[in-house]
């Protein structure tokens, strides 16, 4: 693993490299299947266009996002594209035992050598009662608690390196290091590169201390971006991932040709964060539906709070949007994400944004 394998480089006009995280979201009257193809059609256009990396994110328990196994969806995708680095952002590490995570992992570093990103992140991605049947267990905060442990333990089967003595030292992680001991191995030079994910303090301190990269949920966690940055730079201590720090922030941003359709899909999307927040989660909602519905005073109030972290309108103003955003945080990427009701519309948000920046034509 090195630095470049981390560090991404500016296209066209951008300030900073792009990326896409996708949730793969399903919109009312479309299928998971519909979803997924868009997913697929949208990793072609940001490799072909120069984005920097592609992340999806694991979810459960909500019908309008179908990203719950993202090893399955990043196979799918690395069998669909060919240079653009592929990852998590993120794999809820305490829903899942470390050394499966290292395993799934290893597998999609041995389909896209050189390519797979691991992000990590310690929520559980669902409520409450979805997490519990996910970790067979009802003491949650264990899980997260434990963070920093398990995540040490995923490290170690990832370079294969328990101590002498460790209950674990004769278990190996395949695909994985172990395979180069063997009679006639060859050991692979890639490993996926661990990132930590938040939207609080914990991952970022947690991050520099350990000389990790580290990607914020800017998209719904804005207030606290700024202050969780800082921290991580303060917090920040070299190692051999990284010499000085690397953070990227995760965007809610989307572009239309006409300021008023792009307002139109992000009250799709509003509407759909408002049900979820209520405990109704369920598919994103149509632009006709979203523009019907009559929001109370408190409704109203949430929209334009979250609203007013999305960046959207035409191209220009998107790119005037994301180029302050940089300024403000001075983050060394910027991850888009580009939730609507359609996958025609997510699809060319993206392609104006690349346009607005000059990125390279497909």
């Amino acid at each position: 693993m090195s630095v470049d394998e981390i560090r991404g480089t500016a296209r066209g006009r951008a300030p900073v490299p792009l990326s896409v995280l996708d949730l793969v979201t399903v919109g009312a009257g479309h299928t998971a299947t519909e979803a997924l193809r868009t997913s697929v059609a949208l990793s072609r256009l940001a490799e072909s266009r120069g984005f920097h990396r592609f992340w999806v994110a694991e979810h459960h328990s909500m019908p309008g996002v179908a990203s719950s196994s993202p090893a399955v969806i990043l196979a799918h995708l690395a069998a669909h594209t060919e240079r653009i680095r592929l990852g998590s952002g993120g794999v809820m590490l305490p829903n899942h035992a470390p050394l499966v995570i290292a395993e799934q992992f290893g597998t999609l570093e041995a389909m896209a050598p050189g390519r797979i990103d691991l992000g990590l992140g310690r929520a559980p991605g669902t409520d409450g009662a979805t997490a519990a049947a996910l970790r067979r267990t009802d003491r949650l905060n264990e899980g997260a608690d434990d963070f920093p442990q398990q995540l040490t333990e995923l490290i170690r089967f990832l370079d294969d390196d328990f101590p002498d003595g460790h209950p674990y030292a004769r278990i190996h992680a395949v695909p994985g290091p172990v395979q180069a001991t063997s009679p006639g191995g060859v050991q692979s030079p890639h490993r996926p590169p661990v990132w930590l994910l938040g939207s609080s303090g914990f991952s970022a301190r947690l991050a520099g201390m350990l000389g990790l990269p580290f990607a914020f949920a800017h998209h719904f966690s804005a207030q606290n971006t700024v202050p969780a940055l800082d921290l991580y730079r303060d917090s920040f201590r070299p190692s051999a991932v990284l010499d000085a720090p690397y953070a990227l922030i995760g965007v809610a941003a989307f572009a239309a040709e006409d300021e008023k359709e792009a307002r139109r899909q992000v009250k799709a999307a509003a509407l759909n964060m408002l049900r979820l927040r209520r405990g109704r989660p369920g598919l994103v909602p149509t632009p006709e539906e979203a523009e019907a519905y009559e929001f109370g005073p408190l409704e109203e109030e949430f929209f334009e709070s979250w609203t007013a972290n999305v960046v959207h309108g035409t191209p220009d103003e998107v790119r005037s949007g994301l180029d302050d955003l940089h300024k403000r945080t001075g983050a060394d990427e910027l991850m888009l994400t580009a939730n609507a009701h359609g996958g025609e519309a997510r699809l060319r948000s993206y392609e104006l944004v690349a346009d607005a920046y000059g990125l390279p034509a497909a």
